[in-house]
């Protein structure tokens, strides 16, 4: 087949296919290395590497909290939420996710840090609600179809995060979420235009349109706005001595006639 009759979508699927691979495999790494860390949780204690609101010696938790879980629910809850987002933002946003993950690590921290009020804050709900949100404003902002597709998957499985960022349950960190919701949100305002556009199928009614009409006629064009006459730009009015009309007899009328 001529490469240059190709589909554009089914010529960039081996591209897709690939970032699809390697986001899987990244996320894959991401959840044994929590598994890892929260099988040895029980030879150290935690609460020095988690995130102690307003205590500047906890400040070392904005690092190393998303790696800690309180419980084997918890750390499988945040295991499948980095899987699915972690890949499927890893497939359709790469760029924009390579940049982001370090701002939503470290601003969900510092945001939970100086908000939350109380307790120890650890776990990778910051991180996972970070790229949950991530994926809902690049679908809103992008509006390409793998990006609505995207977006559509992420609040098929994670809607619930709409509402996990108020305070809704005891026990669970809400200022975790919010942080990094908030952070999700604003790195998908920054990074909107990381990734670039995917391919754009062509459809061939498009082309007989543009081959009916390869030119169009100047007289149906509608004219620019300053164009139009309004009623309120009258012309400037006349002196009184510029409008006389002559009159003239009519050679009917003369004398003698």
């Amino acid at each position: 087949m001529d490469a240059t009759n190709l589909d554009p979508e089914l010529a960039a699927a081996p591209t897709v296919l690939a970032r699809f691979r390697r986001a899987l495999n990244l996320s894959m790494a991401a959840v044994i290395a929590l598994t890892a860390v929260f099988l040895a949780q029980g030879q150290f204690d935690v609460a020095p590497f988690s995130i102690h609101p307003q205590d500047p010696a906890a400040l070392i938790g904005v690092l190393t909290a998303p790696l800690l879980h309180g419980s084997a629910g918890h750390l499988a809850s945040n295991a499948i939420s980095v899987l699915i987002l972690g890949t499927l933002a890893g497939t359709v946003f790469p760029r924009a996710t390579l940049r982001a993950l370090p701002v939503i690590w470290i601003g969900s921290g510092l945001g939970t840090w100086l908000i939350a009020t109380q307790g120890y804050h650890l776990g990778a709900s910051g991180v996972t609600h970070g790229l949950g949100f991530l994926v809902f404003t690049l679908g809103l902002l992008r509006r390409d179809r793998p990006s609505m597709a995207a977006a559509l998957i992420a609040f098929f499985f994670f809607g619930g995060m709409l509402l996990t960022v108020l305070p809704h349950e005891l026990g669970v960190s809400w200022e975790y979420h919010l942080a990094g919701a908030v952070m999700g949100v604003l790195a998908g305002i920054v990074w909107r235009h990381a990734d670039p556009a995917p391919p754009r199928r062509r459809y061939s009614w498009e082309d007989e349109e543009d081959a009916e009409n390869p030119v169009a006629d100047p007289e149906l064009d509608l004219p620019r706005p300053d164009e139009v006459p309004v009623l309120w730009r009258r012309p400037p009015p006349v002196a009184p001595g510029d409008n006389v009309v002559e009159f003239r007899r009519p050679k009917s009328d003369s004398v003698g006639e």
